[in-house]
């Protein structure tokens, strides 16, 4: 009888690691669009294998998969993050994904040309992204980067950045900054000489209001050259973008002519030189054109309402394109 009873034993567990080591290597069928596996901080094994029976992986008893998982040793190495999962991968391909990090990446692009309000504004909108700069007025945010006592503005260079979930928006804004930094340095270091500009800072503040202005990529060195042509000449910017940015919440949309004589650090049409800060994010081709202003003689241009401008070396003739093309009384 015992003989019987441990035969018995050994087929069922003969038949047992058969079927373990079946499971190992059987494909999962998953049937549709890819399914997204969130691992998140303090999730153990358990609530792993919960997620994934919630997303219809029905294959295999928990076990099984814990027994896999210890063979493979990796019960306690799967890391933080999105996963995507499709039909056919094998449970040994998924937890040894698992335990690569082999994550989904995620792409977040700051847009050239936008103010901090509105990067804080498209950070917050993201679900992916840890959100703690609620928590952080401007000043504790610089404080937090390393800066402390450094106007934010401008600070972040606009480009996509890839991250994976769990990352925070204050990490991703230090990548940002670092970049900036760079690409800073750089244009710093490359530009020409005899510039009216005396520190990086100034470089990109005057790039800052080149991004403003410019609705057609190729005028940036023209309205580069315009811009350092005033500051050489003592000649006062009279830029609307660095208006609107001094009028804070109080623009509506509108920009009249009180707004344009009501004295604020911003407004350079009552005040000489650049704004004490950046009024918003330039890109690298703001930097390079702010670096590099196209020689000329021009002091003056108005938009033609397509993106473009027209560019006036005398102010008679920027009277006539300002009649032509915002009065609509061409001659």
């Amino acid at each position: 009888m015992l003989a019987l009873f441990l035969l018995a034993t050994v087929a069922v567990g003969g038949w047992l690691w058969q079927r373990y080591e079946g499971f190992a290597d059987t494909p999962l069928a998953l049937a549709g669009s890819e399914r997204i596996l969130t691992v998140e901080r303090g999730d153990g094994f358990t609530d792993i294998l919960g997620k994934l029976r919630e997303l219809g992986v029905d294959e295999g008893h928990d076990l099984e998969w814990k027994l896999l998982a210890q063979e493979m040793g990796v019960l306690s190495r799967l890391q933080v993050g999105d996963y995507s999962i499709r039909h056919g991968i094998t449970p040994s391909q998924l937890l040894r994904k698992l335990e690569r990090g082999d994550v989904i990446h995620y792409r977040f692009t700051i847009v050239e040309g936008w103010n901090l309000r509105e990067l804080r504004a498209a950070l917050a909108a993201d679900e992916r992204v840890v959100q703690t700069l609620h928590e952080l007025d401007d000043a504790a945010l610089m404080k937090a980067l390393g800066r402390d006592g450094l106007h934010p503005e401008g600070r972040f260079l606009p480009e996509t950045y890839h991250y994976t979930r769990g990352m925070s928006d204050v990490d991703l804004l230090r990548r940002a900054m670092l970049a900036m930094d760079k690409a800073l340095a750089e244009a710093w270091e490359g530009r020409e000489d005899g510039l009216p500009i005396e520190t990086p800072d100034e470089l990109l503040t005057l790039a800052s209001i080149i991004e403003k202005e410019t609705g057609k990529a190729s005028e940036r060195p023209e309205i580069a050259g315009v811009f350092v042509r005033r500051l050489r000449l003592g000649m006062r910017l009279q830029t609307d973008p660095t208006v609107i940015y001094g009028m804070g919440s109080a623009y509506d949309g509108n920009i009249r002519r009180r707004d344009l004589t009501t004295d604020t650090p911003y407004n350079t049409y009552t005040r000489g030189g650049l704004p004490p800060t950046p009024i918003a994010m330039p890109g690298r081709a703001a930097l390079e054109a702010a670096a590099h202003p196209l020689p000329g003689n021009t002091l003056y241009f108005v938009s033609r309402g397509d993106g473009s401008h027209v560019f006036s070396a005398s102010l008679a003739e920027h009277n006539r394109a300002v009649a032509c093309h915002q009065l609509k009384r061409c001659r």
